[in-house]
């Protein structure tokens, strides 16, 4: 079973910056797949939302919230996917996660905490 694990999280003051990690080790990375990674967030008392995404042509999309400030990035060498935040917010407190999605293939992890302090 492909397993979805994220990490970097933390506590960082506000306009700190922060790197999360998403390793699927079993996960086929090739040019072609996974399809798409995202990163997802999710704060308290709040839906989940769509941060960022990469695509298997390496096309990145963000949130308006984050654009300018939060950069996605793939290795398929590495089976990573990693999001770079800078300038951080209070606003960008939450539990990050990552999605793979490839054809049928919907994986989630199991997240990591970010906790911007102002």
């Amino acid at each position: 079973q492909v397993q979805v694990v994220e990490s970097g999280g933390g506590l960082v003051p506000a306009g700190g910056s922060l790197r999360l990690s998403c390793v699927a080790p079993r996960m086929i990375y090739s040019v072609y797949s996974p399809k798409t990674v995202n990163w997802y967030r999710q704060a308290p008392g709040k839906q989940r939302e769509l941060v960022a995404s990469i695509d298997s042509r390496f096309v990145e999309n963000y949130a308006d919230a984050v654009k300018g400030r939060f950069t996605i990035s793939r290795n398929n060498s590495r089976k990573t996917v990693y999001l770079q935040m800078n300038s951080l917010k209070s606003d960008d407190t939450g539990h990050y996660y990552c999605n793979l999605v490839d054809g049928g293939t919907d994986l989630w992890g199991q997240g990591t905490q970010v906790t911007v302090s102002s």
